[in-house]
């Protein structure tokens, strides 16, 4: 069956080691190779949470299911749709209903689609995304406090440090790429292109993203909607 495959990193995940997006893709990749699927692409989006906002990559692999052909999307696990599970069904049952199936490679998650002959495959299902939505707020909430103990004691405590600065030792620092790429952002705007155009020259001309990802549109918006408020 031809297949695509998607990952998603959040910021709490980056938080956390050992399951970025190439550990995510190379588990894709070698789950299909040992299940003689056709994995034609593998989309991702990085740093952005398990709502439907802002997920690109997403949008494509759900496109790719609708009118590229693909007969599947494999994900690393389930909750790399969504850790919400009304967010999580509902995503499963579009692409149900588009003719196309969820594929999972983690062990537990193999037989996904709702059977009226075993009920147990759905309450197994939501059971898994229950947990993995407990498991979630259960890390948010250490984070915070993580934070807040930080902050008491002085240092930088509020996540990833926005673009164009560093923190060194709890202190923000200017990033001096980052930076670089800033004033080009702002050159670009004051010129009148739009934050596609901005994307391309930032990808053409080398500068870098927070994460090692692909400039896009929204990525570009998000920075320069910061910048204009900070």
């Amino acid at each position: 069956m031809q297949v695509v495959g998607y990952t998603r990193v959040s910021t709490e995940d980056q938080a956390q080691n050992g399951y970025g997006l190439d550990v995510q893709e190379r588990q894709v990749r070698a789950w299909c190779r040992e299940h003689g699927h056709r994995l034609r692409r593998v989309y991702r989006d990085e740093g952005v949470s398990g709502t439907l906002a802002d997920r690109d990559g997403l949008a494509d692999a759900l496109d790719a299911l609708g009118t590229g052909g693909a007969r599947g999307m494999v994900v690393p696990r389930l909750d790399r749709l969504a850790r919400d599970l009304l967010i999580q069904e509902a995503l499963m049952g579009e692409v149900w209903r588009s003719g196309a199936e969820i594929l999972s490679t983690a062990s537990g998650e193999q037989n996904l689609r709702d059977d009226p002959d075993d009920p147990s495959r759905k309450l197994i299902r939501r059971l898994l995304g229950a947990v993995s939505e407990w498991e979630r707020e259960m890390l948010v909430l250490r984070m915070k406090r993580g934070r807040r103990r930080k902050h008491e004691r002085g240092g930088y405590a509020y996540g990833s440090p926005p673009y164009g600065y560093t923190a060194e030792h709890g202190v923000l620092a200017q990033h001096p790429a980052e930076q670089k790429a800033l004033r080009r952002m702002a050159d670009l705007r004051e010129g009148g292109c739009s934050t596609r155009e901005i994307a391309a020259a930032l990808a053409a001309e080398g500068h870098p993203t927070k994460r090692g990802g692909r400039w896009t549109s929204p990525v570009v918006a998000r920075i320069l909607a910061r910048q204009a408020v900070a």
